[in-house]
């Protein structure tokens, strides 16, 4: 019998699990033996795992068509700076021009390092359109500049290399001097 001390305590508790005995408190000797809670399924590590998968390619072919297409997403804002430069010829239209044919030259430099942050099964498609974009920006420099007047496209912007020409006849007075 146990002592009348062990009884006050067991009484006072009103839940009380004894895991001091070997059969347990609710007669279930190992864990195994525990039932499996409510929508528990064995295999759902690995259904959670493959989901996972997908979404890292999904999230890794998204950032990289957002690599891809950076260039190209800066050509509005870049049509909108040339307009507000303007056509004069001072030093905050020439920066501006300047600045925005350095920015594709040096994408171009740089291009191996891009294209190292581009995987899956659209990176082609992805350099391809990274290129464009960057090809684009150039373009938009160079009509800038020519719209400036900074290109030498007519025949006066190269009368420095243009030979002398050669007098044929000289005249003097109303008489011939022959």
């Amino acid at each position: 019998m146990a002592p009348p001390e062990k009884k006050e305590r067991k009484n006072r508790r009103r839940w009380f699990l004894d895991f001091s005995s070997s059969s347990g408190a609710l007669g279930i000797t190992k864990y195994q033996d525990l039932p499996a809670p409510y929508s528990f399924s064995k295999n759902a590590g690995n259904e959670v795992a493959e989901r996972e998968q997908n979404v890292d390619k999904e999230l890794i072919v998204k950032r990289s068509w957002d690599v891809a297409l950076a260039p190209i997403k800066q050509v509005p804002m870049n049509l909108f700076m040339m307009w507000m430069a303007g056509s004069s010829i001072s030093i905050f239209p020439i920066m501006m021009v300047g600045m925005m044919a350095i920015r594709p030259i040096q994408a171009f430099l740089s291009m191996s390092q891009t294209f190292k942050m581009i995987e899956g099964e659209q990176a082609p498609l992805q350099k391809l359109s990274y290129i464009f974009g960057n090809l684009v920006a150039v373009g938009l420099s160079v009509y800038k500049c020519n719209s400036m007047g900074l290109l030498p496209t007519h025949a006066s912007d190269w009368l420095a290399f243009a030979d002398i020409p050669q007098r044929i006849e000289f005249v003097a007075g109303g008489m011939s001097l022959q």
